[in-house]
């Protein structure tokens, strides 16, 4: 029965609808967001920013798209940036800077082929490597 009263065409304009509203609810969401995330605005410009988004939703959004839409991309992009250094920073520090024990045992093999040290010398270098 509901097929007979709500048509092919009736199913896409709701879509349609459906797929707007969602659209214009990300929007706002990310113009709230870049709001507060503005270095460039004090405590009260924020707040009336987000007071007009809230109050008027469609014209604030517009206006702040208008007025500071050029900033929210670099904003995005420089908070990216920093969460990436930090990211890498943290990776390099868990991993650790210095070569690695598997290293320190290949150069030291390389060195006792190459006659630079003999076998004793290999075993006790290897040992104090192994131990930490």
């Amino acid at each position: 029965m509901l097929a007979y009263d709500y048509p092919i065409l009736g199913v896409f304009w709701t879509m349609l609808m459906l797929f707007l509203w969602i659209a214009w609810i990300w929007i706002l969401v990310s113009v709230i967001f870049d709001i507060f995330r503005s270095d460039d605005l004090g405590g009260w410009g924020k707040a009336l920013w987000a007071l007009f988004c809230l109050v008027l939703p469609f014209l604030g959004v517009f206006v702040y798209l208008i007025a500071r839409g050029h900033g929210m991309q670099d904003r995005s992009a420089r908070d990216a940036a920093r969460a990436r250094q930090a990211s890498d920073e943290y990776i390099r520090q868990v991993a650790g800077s210095g070569p690695s024990s598997a290293d320190e045992l290949e150069k030291l093999h390389r060195l006792r082929e190459t006659g630079a040290i003999d076998d004793a010398e290999y075993q006790q270098l290897k040992g104090k490597i192994l131990a930490g």
